[in-house]
Order: C-alpha cells, then sequence, then structure tokens
C-alpha cells in the first residue's frame, strides 16, 4: 500500500510541507505534477524530486488553475490525488488588516482551492483524494493570525460540503501543527513577531519542538499512499502536532 504509481498533483509545492510532498512522492514512485506561482523553485523541486513535472499557477486566477489541471491531466494522465498546500499568513492585528490583505489570504487559502477542486474533480479517479493543508490555529487562533485563522476555518469547512456534494470522491483536511524548515514566517516583521511570540506564549500555544518538514512530508505521503490503496476508508480530518510539552504559563 504505496503512493508508488498514482498520479499526483502538488498545489503550491514551490517551498515547505508542499514541495517536501511532492519529492517524496516523486521519489516513492508517484507519477507526480508540481505547480506555484513561482515557476524558478517548481523546477527545482521538480529536478530534486526526479522525474517530475513543473507547472506555473497563481491559484488567486481562476485562468491559471483551469491551465494547470488541464496540464496536469495531460501530463499524468489523470488524477489520483491533489495535495493544496498553497498558503498565505501575513502576520497583522486585525484592526490594521486592510481589505486588500484580507483578499489575499481569503483568495489564495480558500478561494484557490475551490477553483482547483471544482476544476480537477471531473477529471479526479473515482475514490481519488482532494488533500488540504490546514492549520492548528482554528479554534485557537494566535495574535497576529487572525486573518490566517479565519481563512483555514473557511477552508475546514467547505471540505465538508464537497464531501456531501460529491461522496464519490474524498477529501482529507490535514491539520498541520508548528514545522521547519518552511518559508511560513519568512517575511514576518520582526517588530510584530516579538509581542506576537510573547502572546502566544502567555496563552500556552506554543511548543518546546516542532516537526521537522520532511518527516511530516513522509509520514503524509505514506498515509495517503494507504488511503489511496483501500478507497473504501476515508481519511476526513488528520491533526499532525509534536509530541513535545507545551511551553508557557498554562503549560511546562
Amino acid at each position: 500500500m504505496t503512493i508508488a504509481g498514482k498520479r499526483v498533483l502538488a498545489v503550491g509545492a514551490s517551498s515547505g510541507i508542499g514541495r517536501a510532498f511532492a519529492i517524496e512522492a516523486a521519489r516513492a514512485g508517484a507519477d507526480v505534477a508540481l505547480a506555484a506561482r513561482r515557476l524558478d523553485r517548481v523546477k527545482e523541486a521538480a529536478a530534486s524530486a526526479g522525474h517530475a513535472h513543473a507547472l506555473a499557477c497563481d491559484v488567486r486566477r481562476h485562468e491559471d488553475c483551469r491551465r494547470v489541471v488541464t496540464e496536469a491531466v495531460a501530463a499524468l494522465g489523470g488524477i489520483d490525488l491533489v495535495l493544496y498546500a498553497a498558503g498565505r499568513a501575513p502576520l497583522q492585528a486585525l484592526i490594521d488588516t486592510n481589505t486588500d490583505e484580507w483578499q489575499d489570504v481569503l483568495d489564495t487559502n480558500v478561494v484557490g482551492l475551490q477553483r482547483i477542486t471544482r476544476e480537477v474533480l471531473p477529471h479526479l479517479s473515482a475514490g481519488g483524494i482532494v488533500a488540504v493543508l490546514s492549520s492548528e490555529t482554528v479554534g485557537k487562533p494566535r495574535t497576529g493570525l487572525g486573518a490566517y485563522a479565519a481563512s483555514k476555518a473557511a477552508l475546514d469547512e467547505s471540505l465538508r460540503t464537497w464531501r456531501l456534494e460529491h461522496p464519490e470522491h474524498r477529501f482529507a483536511c490535514l491539520t498541520v501543527g508548528a514545522t521547519q524548515p518552511t518559508e511560513f514566517g519568512s517575511d514576518f516583521e520582526m517588530s510584530r513577531l516579538e509581542p506576537a511570540m510573547r502572546s502566544w506564549y502567555r496563552h500556552g500555544l506554543m511548543q518546546a519542538a516542532y516537526m521537522d518538514t520532511a518527516e511530516v512530508a513522509t509520514f503524509m505521503v505514506t498515509m495517503l499512499g494507504a488511503a489511496l490503496a483501500l478507497p473504501t476508508i476515508s481519511v476526513e480530518n488528520l491533526t499532525l502536532r509534536s509530541p513535545s510539552p507545551v511551553v508557557g504559563p498554562d503549560g511546562a
């Protein structure tokens, strides 16, 4: 029960977990198409994977989503699994988050998934899986990440409706805790990050250790490969989190 021989489209594969997953899936024998805005980074990832297809896609543009699915289907001969890992996470207090920033977060994290899913379902194999990266901030928001947490909550809820409307396919919500190395937070301004982290610490929202990106990708490839081999079992919600203790006043 492996992912070998399966046809995989990884969206948001230029960095982080999306990139690591695509590379690991290809090395495990899957036929993989990697897609993201930064085509140069996608090409680098595809080269690291060995034999893989590099595609350009800005999920905020409907035409890009339509085209990338068409290109992936042509390259792979169909699709068995989609991993949606595209995401935006500005570090900004809600009172300072303007309309354009809200639009960018929602368009990338929520609406982009709807565009990709709408285009891919006619080509998804019976029992195929649309897997989406969510966040442990849903239900436990962090100071400065309110827009991000709200977008992930909307994403989670949309998956529940996709399951109702398309029971012939499976929709997996993969809630992921703190993981490194990724580009999440690489653009955070230190003047905002330091007070935000103090708030996270005070509320017991930080752990002593983070998960390793490569290990998370390996787990996901193994788990989703097994799920594809067992189409009568649905993986609807799965949480990946470091077993390390919580640090802060409410933790260790």
